[in-house]
């Protein structure tokens, strides 16, 4: 064991739950307080002063369109040194990271690295949302002040890979709740499943996934529910976006934190650090799709989340089979069967497929989300200090991907890792269907959705193929309320029709019948 192999040395969860707005933490505060919690997992009590390096994970309100939106209560504008000063420390690189559920897994790997080089000395990453005590103060007309100024560098990644076209968004892609039911669609077609087959298949996924939930004291949404309660569309559990009731989604109305805290082997020595508290990242991969959803190769797979995780196993010498751990990126059905499939996981693994307990249930702060999976990670390693686990990390609509695996068993020889742009051309060298965004005359459905409002159908979201080339097209269908009742109470795929320019949008009109 070198000197130089990065280790996790700390790890904190914080939820805040039941306290009024004007009381509640902002963002960075529930930041600090998981990082409190994972400065003293490290048995450290003044390891704040040794901290180097800080990275936060970017919030939500920070995450979409521009750098920095407006946010109704401020903000701060330097995340990493608002969390660095609430825990007493004054890094000399402050990191504020780009957009992506990929990104806890990411920046783990990146600072791997970079502790491995010896650039840097003990890490903080760090992350959180505040986003259920905003929504509580807006509904109560209630003005918070969560404007903070610090000084010093800042070294912000900014948004980011784009992940939609305008086009794709004029169309309805590009929203979360919009686009992973058209994955899920296209899914139920590969199964050979009916539409009520499906639909309880899918409750049966993510019932252990409660249950997990229920007894995890960090959750948000901790409720165990049967595969029936979370198949059944009720007034309660109503449909946002077909097949999905509202049960079946992530919910980012949470006030939750997460921290970790990495370090070098010869670092932690030197501070003083319990071996006992030593976890190791054996292997580590990121590799990202096609990034436009409308350009992937096709919508039950993602090849770019199986390379990566195959390469993380071929860097820890191990296999699915050697993980005794998994938590899989579960913001929606459809991101864990075909993780599964990309990983070779039967759908009903006795392992089960989440250390947390979800997005839809746990909850899903944000991009933060893996931060909250690798922290409850660490406790059972070095619990059973033979044992593994695999953390799976997705940015944008299983767009982008990180994986880590992950020790208390030591990590032989020095560390090292595949720069993942050696091998991300074997993603964008694919033979990738052809798109247009002016398709017309006779096509077929090749995967849909239909997009509720409080339980009412309102819009139709098509991805077809002309019948002439085979070119992808994106588009809508007739949106009064009985057509999309039609629409969601008999299958679509395969349905043949005929695709046009209407205004500014396209048109698809299926065939009677």
């Amino acid at each position: 064991m070198e000197d130089s192999t990065p280790i996790l040395v700390g790890a904190g969860q914080f939820t805040e739950k039941g306290v009024s707005p004007g009381l509640a933490q902002p963002p960075m505060g529930i930041a600090a307080k998981a990082a409190e919690v994972a400065i003293a997992d490290t048995g450290i009590a003044d390891l704040a002063a040794s901290i180097d390096t800080v990275v936060a994970i970017r919030i939500f309100p920070d995450s979409w369109n521009r750098p920095r939106m407006p946010n109704p209560f401020g903000r701060a504008e330097n995340p990493p040194r608002a969390i660095a000063r609430r825990i007493g420390a004054d890094p000399e690189l402050a990191i504020y990271g780009n957009v992506g559920g990929n990104t806890p897994q990411k920046y783990i790997n990146e600072m791997a690295e970079r502790l491995a080089d010896g650039e840097l000395g003990v890490v903080l990453l760090a992350g959180s949302e505040a986003i259920k005590t905003a929504q509580h103060a807006l509904r109560q007309g209630i003005d918070l002040n969560w404007q903070e100024q610090d000084e010093g560098s800042l070294e912000d990644r900014g948004i980011g890979e784009a992940l939609s076209t305008p086009h794709e968004f004029a169309h309805g892609l590009g929203v979360p709740i919009q686009t992973y039911p058209l994955f899920e669609n296209a899914l139920r077609g590969a199964f050979g499943r009916s539409l009520e087959e499906h639909q309880l298949a899918l409750g049966e996924l993510f019932a252990p996934f409660t249950k997990v939930a229920a007894n995890n004291p960090y959750s948000f949404y901790g409720i165990q529910r049967s595969a029936e309660e979370l198949a059944t569309v009720t007034q309660e559990n109503r449909y946002i976006c077909y097949p999905y009731p509202k049960w079946m989604n992530a919910m980012d109305g949470v006030n939750q934190g997460a921290a970790v805290i990495m370090t070098s082997v010869g670092k932690a020595r030197q501070l003083g650090i319990d071996p006992a508290k030593w976890v190791f990242l054996h292997g580590c991969g990121e590799a990202n799709e096609r990034l436009m959803v409308s350009e992937r190769l096709n919508y039950i797979s993602a090849p770019a989340m199986g390379l990566n995780v195959q390469r993380a196993f071929e860097m820890a010498d191990k296999t699915i089979a050697d993980m005794d751990y998994i938590d899989i990126y579960s913001c929606f059905p459809a991101a864990v069967e075909i993780a599964c499939s990309e990983l070779g996981l039967a759908l009903d693994d006795e392992r089960g497929f989440t250390l947390t307990g979800g997005l839809p249930f746990f909850g899903g702060p944000g991009n933060n989300y893996s931060m909250h999976a690798i922290a409850s990670l660490l406790p059972l390693l070095r619990e059973n200090r033979q044992t593994f686990g695999l953390i799976t990390a997705n940015g944008g609509y299983l767009s982008k991907h990180a994986t880590g695996i992950y020790s208390a068993q030591p990590v032989a020889g020095e560390w090292s890792r595949d720069n993942p742009q050696s091998y991300q051309s074997l993603i964008d060298n694919m033979d990738y269907p052809e798109f247009t965004e002016s398709p017309e005359g006779e096509a077929v459905i090749e995967t849909y959705t239909v997009c509720f409002d409080k339980g009412v159908p309102t819009r139709g979201i098509v991805i077809g193929r002309q019948r002439t080339d085979q070119r992808r097209f994106v588009a809508n269908t007739p949106n009064n309320e009985e057509f999309l009742q039609h629409f969601v109470s008999q299958e679509q795929l395969g349905r043949p029709g005929i695709v046009h320019r209407d205004g500014e949008l396209n048109l698809f009109e299926p065939s009677a019948g």
